[in-house]
């Protein structure tokens, strides 16, 4: 699986975000939303550049949309953002390119 190093993600304004994660959100797209612990091991399950679709069978709407970034030289990867609901302060980043689930990462927050 694709391993994404060094996505850092720094908070835009913690009265923003109802949680403490430290997650810069371009949009909220479910504010309700967190992952549970089977959904985390159903998501790692999921092969790489299996389609979007795909991904969002086993994990639901995310909690924000971040800024998209360029992993590799010229893709483009979309990046959506979901607190775990056992570590409100660790997030997981699910990254898509071109449609396609190209891996993901956590953010952590450090005091």
């Amino acid at each position: 699986m694709l391993a994404l190093a060094a996505l850092v993600v720094v908070p835009k304004s913690a009265s923003e975000n109802p949680t403490t994660a430290s997650v810069v959100c371009q949009e909220t797209i479910q504010s309700q939303s967190v992952l549970s612990r089977a959904e985390l091991s159903e998501l790692l399950a999921v092969p790489e550049r299996s389609s979007k679709d795909a991904v969002q069978q086993v994990i639901e709407a995310p909690y924000c949309t971040l800024n998209s970034v360029e992993v590799r030289e010229g893709a483009i990867a979309e990046r959506e953002a979901y607190p775990l609901a056992f570590d409100p302060q660790t997030w997981l980043i699910v990254l898509y390119e071109e449609g396609e689930y190209a891996g993901y990462d956590f953010s952590f927050r450090r005091e």
